[in-house]
């Protein structure tokens, strides 16, 4: 007889991976890779560097499962991970912009990356979601987590709360700042 592992819990599926069943930890990854992608688009705004951070989350899970604590959601324990590792992403990029003015300007300009869309992204409404995306990702930090967990991914207030290790209503306060600056944003751009 083969186990069902869709129908077990998140607690479930990381006690059977604590043990060595792979399948189990599939299982989480399957269920869980979807909204940690859209958390990581919706914080760093670039979509082949969420990919990278959606697998550095699952790997730093895997490999803290032991820490996991099965009466919190599993959703929210992934969520904090990848939280910090688009923090880790956004110290590396500022790391690297800074080095990148210290080339000489020859190799700056061979560097360049160009990042005007594909004649194939014709579409307004997907560069609308573009410009969307760029602006929320120059968010100050404090503003964007909030507004990515909360009105992005639809987790309450309590959990975004947690996930940020902040009270309800600094999210509060901090959506109503993200959605202010982002509308001065998106008036000027």
């Amino acid at each position: 007889m083969r186990l069902d592992l869709s129908t077990l819990s998140d607690g479930d599926l990381a006690s059977l991976s604590l043990v060595g069943r792979e399948a189990a930890f599939t299982e989480i990854v399957r269920r869980h890779r979807s909204v940690l992608y859209r958390l990581a688009l919706g914080n760093i705004g670039d979509a082949d560097e969420a990919l990278d951070i959606v697998q550095e989350t699952f790997v730093s899970a895997h490999l803290a499962l032991k820490r996991y604590d099965p009466a919190r959601p599993m959703r929210a324990w992934l969520a904090a991970i990848a939280i910090n590792k688009c923090r880790d992403w956004g110290r590396r990029r500022a790391v690297r912009r800074l080095f990148s003015f210290a080339l000489p300007i020859e190799g700056v300009v061979e560097n360049v990356a160009d990042d005007r869309p594909g004649h194939d992204v014709a579409a307004s409404d997907r560069q609308e979601l573009a410009r969307l995306r760029r602006v929320i990702a120059d968010l100050p930090t404090a503003l964007r987590e909030p507004l990515v967990l909360h009105t992005i991914e639809g987790m309450s207030q309590a959990e975004t709360a947690s996930i940020l290790a902040i009270t309800e209503k600094a999210v509060e306060t901090r959506l109503r700042r993200a959605r202010i600056r982002l509308a001065e944003l998106l008036d000027r751009r």
